[in-house]
């Protein structure tokens, strides 16, 4: 076994365990930001992990950057679609989850004014 196939290796299994601790974090986190969460960041490394593994396992120039296009627009697309799905939801007025302990966005949902400080 070569160094390059025990990189590989590695960087498969680190990716595949990030994206199912995001499918695990999907199934068991009580609420819609949460899941928002575990939804965008580990699956977003699992999967550039995943496509650094095949990047190095292909080699050639043409493949790495049509993977490396696939990153970029993984981490462009990932955040925007979350921002939506939190807007849309904290519109909506989607209930926290009771072991949630700070609500930056309370002045905005009970519809209270700022104190200047």
């Amino acid at each position: 076994m070569s160094i390059l196939e025990i990189a590989v290796g590695v960087l498969v299994l680190a990716g595949v365990a990030f994206a199912t601790l995001a499918a695990l974090g999907l199934q068991q986190f009580d609420d819609v930001f949460a899941r928002m969460h575990a939804a965008t960041k580990p699956a977003t490394l699992g999967l550039v992990l995943l496509l650094l593994a095949v990047a190095l396992r292909l080699g050639a120039a043409d493949a790495v950057a049509k993977l490396a296009l696939v990153a970029v627009l993984q981490f462009i697309t990932a955040p925007v679609g979350a921002h939506m799905v939190g807007r849309a939801a904290f519109r909506a007025g989607t209930e926290l989850s009771s072991r949630t302990e700070i609500d930056e966005l309370a002045v905005e949902r009970l519809g209270l004014t700022r104190r200047s400080e």
